[in-house]
């Protein structure tokens, strides 16, 4: 018995006797309403903002995306709010800056000091334009003077370099350093403490 895609009895006289076949033409509507709803769906769960696309940009050398500052970067953001606490080194306690990046750090088995005047001797300096996501940005406030901060760099696009750090008065917090009147003239140095990885 041959099957169509629809019972005789709705067939009206003067229709043509050959009809498409009823799983080809099924497959040909359902393809066509994937193109034309799944381009839409897509546009409404991913929307693209323009501050979003360029204030939070993750590539690293040859535009890749590094995977491990990415997911350095994401496990810091999870202790945003956690309160600031002088020399402190958890998040049950609170953290001080250079106990947020070294206790940050220590989860990807890179180790740092918990001070900030000795970490920044460790990995390698790199101009500050060229700060990636999971280097660490270190302050001073004048060359006679030691480091008194750290922060772990969230992003960088050229006109904004977003950081999280833990601060005395907030706690850990993200702060976009290159447009802060406060950060900005403190900046002293970047450091590569994840080897280019």
């Amino acid at each position: 018995m041959q099957h169509s895609c629809r019972p005789d009895r709705f067939v009206q006289k003067n229709m043509p006797t050959t009809r498409p076949n009823c799983y080809s033409f099924v497959a040909k509507v359902l393809l066509m309403s994937a193109l034309i709803f799944g381009t839409e769906q897509c546009k409404l769960l991913h929307p693209v903002s323009q501050s979003t696309a360029n204030t939070r940009p993750t590539t690293v050398k040859g535009g890749e995306t590094s995977n491990r500052r990415t997911k350095i970067v994401a496990y810091a953001e999870k202790y945003i709010g956690t309160k600031y606490l002088s020399a402190g080194k958890t998040p049950k306690t609170g953290f001080d800056c250079s106990g947020f990046t070294s206790y940050v750090m220590a989860e990807y088995n890179v180790s740092l000091s918990p001070a900030a005047r000795e970490q920044v001797k460790q990995g390698k300096e790199k101009p500050l334009a060229k700060a990636q996501p999971g280097d660490l940005v270190f302050f001073r406030r004048s060359s006679k003077e030691a480091i008194f901060h750290v922060a772990l760099v969230v992003s960088n696009n050229g006109k904004s370099l977003r950081v999280i750090h833990s601060t005395t008065s907030n706690g850990v917090r993200e702060d976009d350093i290159l447009n802060s009147t406060y950060w900005k003239p403190y900046i002293d140095s970047v450091r590569d403490v994840l080897g280019g990885k």
